[in-house]
């Protein structure tokens, strides 16, 4: 015991935060309970209406009602908004986190990208992660800084990374060093990409497939993964393919149950008509979260349900956002589908 003891004093901080992350990738912390817990991006549009509504859970249960189908079982907030020390921005931050159980997702760390993690931006992240204590944290494969001619340059996006293994060291180091400073796991989400890593480095080679290399990130990093069915889709059309959901039902299938902790859907403009444009530029279909839930995103989610069933479900609407009602029917139809794939599961 004596000796047990000493061991366990030694054990640095880095050693405490791998055996946390180990146990929770044995019983994700993103994967607790049976049912499909539903929510929606809460924008700087909707505030009012989500803080005056009585949609939270918390609210239903208070009042009584077995049943509330416009319920909010969580919501998203984009992490820069609120890096904000003080004033009226953290007040906001944690009235919605009294209201709603919170999905903190971030865009700026740049896990991809060769450089280091900035400093200040992680430091306001797991601040904000400490602040707030979300159900979720996520953020993106990509990369968005890069040392060029001696200056280090922000892209001001999301930026592809090659499929290769420098790719997979670099961004399975930096993940476990954001875990390691907000001691909880991250969920990664799938790009939608516009160009391929070598165009952009002619040296960046894939060297595997997109989902070879999302579970061998996964399993290095103890990290989970934000599935985005609709970058999926994005990704397929843009490149032509015959059958997209066919082909991205069956990348599902390689992918571990246990390893999606979150599932996004949206939406996006439909491109116009090759005589409004040039045919090149009216075919391009760009992720602007500017629309309904798609059909085919829809008919996705419903595979994708018999795969990874119960998992955090959320809307997202950025561009040309709607009403908030617009948004919940949104949010109603995706519980109806999880509601559907449970009693099948069931019976």
């Amino acid at each position: 015991m004596v000796l047990i003891a000493k061991k366990r004093k030694k054990c640095s901080k880095k050693c405490k935060v791998k055996r946390k992350i180990s146990k929770l990738r044995k019983k994700p912390s993103f994967i607790q309970e049976p049912s499909c817990p539903i929510g929606v991006g809460l924008r700087h549009s909707h505030y009012s209406q989500a803080l005056a509504s009585d949609l939270s859970s918390s609210d239903s249960s208070q009042s009584g009602s077995e049943e509330n189908l416009t319920q909010i079982d969580f919501v998203e907030v984009h992490a820069e908004n609120f890096f904000a020390a003080g004033g009226a921005t953290q007040s906001l931050i944690q009235d919605i986190a009294q209201k709603f159980p919170l999905s903190v997702h971030g865009t700026s760390l740049g896990l991809g990208s060769s450089m280091p993690v900035p400093k200040d931006i992680l430091q306001k992240f797991t601040q904000l992660v400490n602040d707030t204590q979300p159900m979720l944290v996520s953020e993106h494969l990509c990369f968005n800084r890069a040392n060029v001619n001696g200056k280090i340059l922000h892209s001001g996006d999301l930026l592809p990374i090659a499929y290769n293994t420098e790719s997979l060291n670099t961004i399975v180091s930096h993940i476990q060093q954001v875990q390691e400073s907000i001691q909880r796991p991250l969920l990664i989400e799938n790009l939608s990409a516009y160009i391929a890593p070598s165009q952009l480095d002619p040296h960046s080679k894939d060297e595997m497939t997109e989902f070879q290399f999302l579970v061998s990130m996964c399993d290095a990093a103890g990290c989970g993964l934000l599935l985005d069915l609709n970058n999926l889709i994005i990704n397929e059309l843009n490149r032509k393919s015959l059958d997209p959901l066919a082909l991205i039902q069956t990348r599902l299938d390689e992918l571990p149950t246990h390893m999606v902790g979150e599932i996004h859907l949206a939406g996006f403009t439909q491109p116009l008509n090759s005589n409004e444009e040039t045919s090149h530029t009216a075919q391009f279909i760009i992720d602007d979260h500017g629309a309904p839930v798609s059909e085919q995103c829809w008919q996705l989610y419903q595979y994708a349900l018999q795969k990874f069933p119960g998992t955090p479900t959320l809307i997202e609407w950025d561009t040309h956002i709607p009403e908030w009602s617009v948004l919940l029917e949104e949010a109603n139809k995706a519980r109806s589908f999880a509601k559907s794939a449970e009693l099948s599961e069931r019976s």
